[in-house]
C-alpha cells in the first residue's frame, strides 16, 4: 500500500505498507553501495545536461513562454495556498501509471487535500519513487496538445502550450521540493543516498529526453549519448587517481 497521511499545514509523508505481492526487499546497505556506484552518472549528467542547455539556448519562442510559465506558477506557489488535493491527486495516480507499467494492479485509490493512499499488489524502487521524478502534469500538457494539434491543427498555439508546459514542470518542482521538506517513509524506507541518487538521475533523464523534443536542435540520442560519454570520462578520472 502506498499512502499519504495529513500532516500539519497540509504537509504529507508517504508511506509504504507490506504489498500483496511479496518478494524478498533488497537491503538497504546494497542499495547504499548501488548509489554511490551511480554516483559519476549522476556527473555525467549534469555535464550532459549543461552541454544540451548551451546547445539549445538559442530557442526564444520555446523557452521564453516555458520560462515565463514556470515564473507564473512559482508566484502562484510562493503568494497563494498550495493545491494539495491536485498535489496528491498526482502523486498517487503516479504510483498508480508505474504499477500498472510494471504489470501489477490497483486495488484501492484515494486522494484528499489532507492525502490520500493507493493499494497495490506490486512495489519496487520504480513505482515508489516515480512521482518525484515523473512530471505527470507536464506529460499530460504534452499529451493533450498532440492531440489538440492531431484533430485541429494547434501550431499556432505553440507559444501558450510552452507557456502552460513551463507552469506544470514548475508545480512537479516546486511541489515536491515542498513536501521534501518533511520525512517521507517511501525516501526512508528506500535509503536517502540511493533515493537521492535515482530521484536526481530520473529528473535529469526526463530533461535531456524531453528537451530535444522541444527544441529540435539535438537529437535524444544524441543527448543520450553525451551522458553516456560524460559517465566514461568521470570514471576514466577516477581510474586515473585510482
Amino acid at each position: 500500500m502506498v499512502g499519504v497521511r495529513p500532516g500539519l499545514q497540509s504537509a504529507k509523508w508517504l508511506l509504504f505498507r507490506p504489498r500483496l505481492c511479496f518478494t524478498p526487499p533488497v537491503p538497504k546497505w546494497c542499495k547504499t553501495i548501488l548509489a554511490i556506484l551511480l554516483l559519476p552518472a549522476c556527473a555525467g549528467a549534469v555535464a550532459a545536461l549543461g552541454q544540451l542547455l548551451r546547445a539549445a539556448g538559442g530557442a526564444d519562442r520555446t523557452w521564453v513562454p516555458f520560462l515565463a510559465g514556470a515564473a507564473c506558477w512559482i508566484t502562484v506557489f510562493l503568494l497563494l495556498p498550495k493545491p494539495m488535493r491536485l498535489y496528491v491527486f498526482g502523486h498517487e495516480l503516479t504510483h498508480a501509471l508505474w504499477t500498472w507499467l510494471f504489470g501489477g494492479r490497483v486495488k484501492r485509490f484515494r486522494a484528499t487535500a489532507r492525502g490520500g493512499h493507493v493499494v497495490v499488489n506490486k512495489n519496487n524502487f520504480v513505482i515508489a519513487l516515480a512521482p518525484y521524478f515523473f512530471p505527470l502534469y507536464a506529460v499530460l500538457v504534452v499529451l493533450g496538445f498532440l492531440l489538440g494539434h492531431a484533430l485541429w491543427d494547434w501550431r499556432h498555439y505553440l507559444a501558450g502550450f510552452h507557456l502552460l508546459l513551463g507552469a506544470a514542470y514548475a508545480f512537479h518542482l516546486t511541489l515536491n521540493w515542498h513536501i521534501l521538506q518533511f520525512d517521507q517513509s517511501d525516501i526512508r524506507d528506500q535509503g536517502y543516498l540511493f533515493s537521492a541518487v535515482i530521484i536526481f538521475l530520473g529528473n535529469v533523464a526526463v530533461l535531456l529526453v524531453g528537451i530535444p523534443l522541444l527544441v529540435p536542435r539535438v537529437g535524444v540520442l544524441t543527448a543520450l549519448g553525451w551522458w553516456l560519454r560524460g559517465t566514461g570520462e568521470v570514471l576514466a578520472r577516477i581510474g586515473r587517481i585510482l
